[in-house]
């Protein structure tokens, strides 16, 4: 069961934006993410727990930050409801749907699930749709991502060879592109985001059953 932290950094001017500490398994549905998040300060300012079924879609979804929170799911695309503490009723919660496949934002869980859902191949491409939950208000933006596995590349390590897959991910709204290295169910390096420390090995590739 893959635990460690992960730092965040502004992808312009690498400002450090946070952390998060993880652990992460596979689960009675399918696979499981949980962590806290902390703010620069090291004050803690939110979670994730995000639990993916046996197709590698987003079954349930709960997501906080500075007293706001997100609680979704996969249900005829995917569906949310966003709330702020500060209205414990509900009363001004806002519901949302989008005929999308996966959820986006900040942490690493999202890359991780993404790549689980598409399964692709050395070389192979695909385009999804995602709503990605913006900082810091947790604000829903729906947009389109291309994915392309440029690769696979093996590390001997002292726990055996590390398999570690090379992705090139771009928002095909604007045209940004970076590159996401996974290994398993961890990221080693995307953009804005660096492994800091890993407590036990990552899992086995998402592909490989």
């Amino acid at each position: 069961m893959p635990s460690g932290r992960y730092s965040f950094y502004d992808t312009h001017d690498d400002t450090p934006l946070g952390e998060e500490r993880f652990s992460c398994a596979p689960g009675p549905a399918g696979w499981r993410y949980t962590a806290q998040t902390f703010a620069v300060d090291g004050n803690p300012n939110g979670s994730i727990d995000l639990t993916l079924d046996s197709l590698s879609r987003p079954l349930r979804l709960q997501l906080r930050l500075d007293g706001w929170q997100i609680r979704g799911g996969a249900l005829d695309g995917l569906t949310w409801v966003r709330t702020h503490d500060d209205d414990p009723t509900g009363q001004h919660a806002r519901e949302g749907s989008d005929r999308a496949h996966a959820f986006a934002g900040r942490s690493p869980a999202f890359l991780i699930a993404t790549a689980r859902l598409l399964r692709l191949r050395p070389g192979g491409s695909s385009r999804v749709r995602v709503v990605e939950l913006t900082d810091p208000v947790l604000a829903p933006r729906t947009f389109d991502q291309g994915w392309t596995l440029d690769g696979i590349e093996s590390h001997p390590t002292d726990d055996g060879m590390l398999e570690v897959e090379r992705y090139r991910v771009a928002d095909l709204a604007t045209g940004a592109e970076g590159l996401v290295h996974l290994a398993g169910d961890v990221v080693l390096a995307a953009p804005g985001i660096e492994l800091e420390q890993l407590e036990s090995p990552p899992s086995k590739p998402v592909d490989a059953g």
